[in-house]
């Protein structure tokens, strides 16, 4: 167990609301537009709010702190989110048209356990999540109707997009803790 002396000291970029990640006029995820009109516009924009999330709080670390393991036994990390993202929309594909979609890091875990301190598996993890994004988003672009049954389990897509939304929220949590002890850096 590690001392006191171990951990980063608390801080925050944000000087308005030192509680924030970042001051209101700084934060990309703040917008001068109205919020969209409408149910898909509206779960697109907190799903897109979250995406964006997860990359702030990766962002400015090196290799070996996005890699850097949260409390043992566990094994998440930042970059263990995003690859365990990575590997999520691919499912999403596999719920959506019945075409099932091989994991990409290999067994159960893999996602976690594979998120070394290397620069060449962080730039992989980035751009496979981006890349896996896209392809879901497009999927399921071809499917407006919300009430929409897809798949062999005939899951509606107002449920996919929930469920895409949820996955991320509860990762940005972990997100947050997991930054935290890596520098200290707080905020919504």
């Amino acid at each position: 167990m590690s001392d006191q002396s171990d951990r980063p000291e608390r801080w925050s970029r944000a000087t308005t609301y030192p509680d924030m990640w970042a001051d209101p006029d700084d934060d990309p995820r703040n917008s001068e537009e109205n919020s969209p009109d409408g149910e898909l516009p509206t779960l697109l924009d907190f799903l897109s709010g979250y995406r964006m999330t997860l990359r702030m709080k990766c962002e400015g670390l090196n290799a070996e702190q996005l890699a850097r393991r949260s409390v043992p036994p566990s094994t998440m990390s930042l970059l263990g989110l995003v690859r365990h993202l990575v590997e999520v929309e691919r499912d999403w594909r596999t719920w959506i048209s019945d075409d099932p979609v091989p994991k990409l890091y290999g067994a159960r875990g893999a996602d976690f356990t594979g998120a070394v301190a290397d620069p060449a598996v962080v730039d992989e993890a980035f751009a496979s999540l981006e890349r896996e994004q896209a392809a879901t988003d497009a999927l399921l672009a071809a499917h407006p109707d919300l009430g929409e049954r897809l798949g062999k389990d005939r899951t509606s897509v107002r449920e996919l997009m929930v469920h895409r939304i949820e996955e991320y929220a509860r990762h940005c949590g972990h997100a947050d803790l997991l930054r935290e002890c890596v520098d200290g850096r707080v905020g919504q």
